[in-house]
């Protein structure tokens, strides 16, 4: 292998998963040299842990999936500051001079950078609610909010979370496992019910409750009270209703952070408007992850995506638009996870939360536990659309081959044993599933394949 040439300069505003991951595929293929900037941490941290560090289950060191020493030894570059200014056309970043935190990758005043990547993610979304700026009313996005909700938490009597998303449940979670009381505002008539089937939204609604959250369904906010002190002590409904608070939490979803752009001479609509291959307007400069917009997303998919593998994925993509030509984004077969208190969630494909005309379901809950299936599949050929469990497993290879096969229900109901995966002498739910299949759908389907991962890796490999 030749010796390799200097390469250019490629800054990268943003180091969660976008950033950093387009930071590591760069620095794979090329000799580029890389400055990653952020204004939040020192070092990448997993954003999906803060709410273990809340809870005591971790520290914030634990979160970080790299050591320390990994940036220098990899020839990555780290600056801890805020953006006040981009110079597109000198290509060039000015500093905040009086960012006023201690760092040991302290900004300098400009920097200059032949390729720009922005990976500047999200914020919480807030809807002019009268109250909304008072001490002790915070989302749930960043370090510093975490930091925040920490300090403001403290020997509070209640807390208030408003919106029923996966933020909002962990917020929740959290205050519950220090005995802080929790009133849990969601405007649907069930929790997450604006995203899974009825079966399984009042299927979490009830865990909800049964760990002691007070969820109150079908019930917006109308404002925030305060005290004298300009701290929260009060949420109040839209139907009247004055709930005491100390703490109140808006989860009422995330927005692209991008306001400090919009006058740069980008393309913004909600996010930074970007092609098929994640360039925006201007010549050189890249987005990805939650901040970026696709102008024409692939088919079945929206124009923000604000979830970690999506955004992994654009990191890779312009690493290698960067390294090796322009590389279309192709975000591949949907999936995310997700945990409501102690139930794992995972979904494949697209499970809508109501099944249109053209589809048909088939659904299985466990009597006993609080765990479902639901598989989603086209009528006619019944090929499968999509999946997703609560409490059930499942390995996500084999179930982004089923999707990608085009395989119908039949096939993948009898090879179930390959998908799930559970603690070792739990009971075979796939049992039970095929049956309630068979009982369901007029069918004598049998099992294919036992549980475990060499049936698994037979199917990947096309053994079976």
């Amino acid at each position: 292998m030749g010796k390799r040439t200097k390469g250019k300069r490629i800054a990268i505003i943003g180091n969660g998963i976008s950033g950093v991951t387009a930071a590591r595929f760069i620095r794979k293929q090329s000799n580029h040299e890389i400055y990653i900037i952020s204004k939040e941490t020192d070092h990448f941290f997993s954003r999906t842990a803060i709410m273990y560090i809340y809870m005591g289950h971790m520290k914030y060191e634990h979160t970080k999936p790299y050591e320390d020493f990994f940036w220098e030894k990899n020839r990555i570059n780290l600056i801890r500051g805020e953006v006040s200014r981009l110079d597109f056309e000198q290509k060039t970043i000015h500093f905040n001079k009086d960012f006023g935190v201690e760092t040991s990758y302290p900004a300098p005043e400009k920097l200059s950078y032949d390729l720009l990547i922005l990976a500047t993610g999200s914020k919480t979304k807030y809807y002019n609610w009268p109250g909304q700026d008072l001490k002790g009313v915070n989302g749930l996005v960043s370090y510093q909010d975490l930091e925040y909700m920490e300090d403001q938490t403290k020997d509070i009597e209640r807390g208030v979370v408003v919106g029923g998303g996966l933020i909002g449940v962990e917020m929740a979670e959290m205050m519950a496992s220090r005995k802080i009381p929790v009133t849990f505002l969601v405007r649907e008539p069930q929790f997450f019910g604006n995203t899974i089937p009825e079966e399984e939204a009042k299927m979490v609604s009830k865990h909800i409750l049964d760990h002691g959250i007070d969820l109150r369904l079908n019930t917006e906010i109308a404002e925030i009270k305060g005290d004298k002190k300009g701290h929260c002590e009060a949420v109040i409904t839209t139907g009247g209703e004055r709930i005491p608070c100390q703490f109140a939490g808006i989860t009422t979803g995330v927005t692209p952070n991008v306001d400090f752009l919009r006058d740069s001479g980008l393309e913004i609509n909600r996010g930074i408007l970007v092609d098929e291959y994640l360039r925006t307007n201007i010549e050189g400069v890249y987005a990805a992850g939650d901040c970026a917009e696709l102008k024409k997303p692939p088919p079945g998919r929206k124009p923000i995506e604000p979830i970690w593998y999506t955004g992994r994925i654009m990191g890779m993509t312009v690493a290698a638009s960067i390294c090796a030509g322009p590389t279309k984004y192709k975000p591949g077969i949907w999936f995310n996870s997700a945990k409501f208190f102690d139930i794992e969630y995972q979904v494949y494909g697209h499970v809508p939360p109501t099944i249109p005309d053209e589809l048909d379901s088939f659904y299985w809950q466990d009597q006993k536990t609080p765990r479902c299936f639901r598989l989603v599949f086209t009528k006619g050929e019944e090929q499968v659309t999509g999946m997703h469990g609560f409490g059930v497993r499942l390995r996500q290879e084999v179930c982004e081959k089923w999707i990608a096969d085009g395989k119908t229900a039949d096939d993948v109901m009898a090879g179930l044993g390959a998908a799930i995966f559970e603690a070792e002498f739990t009971k075979a739910i796939e049992i039970d599933m095929i049956k309630a299949y068979n009982r369901a759908r007029d069918k004598n389907l049998k099992l294919r394949q036992k549980r475990g991962w060499r049936s698994a890796l037979n199917l990947l490999t096309g053994k079976s």
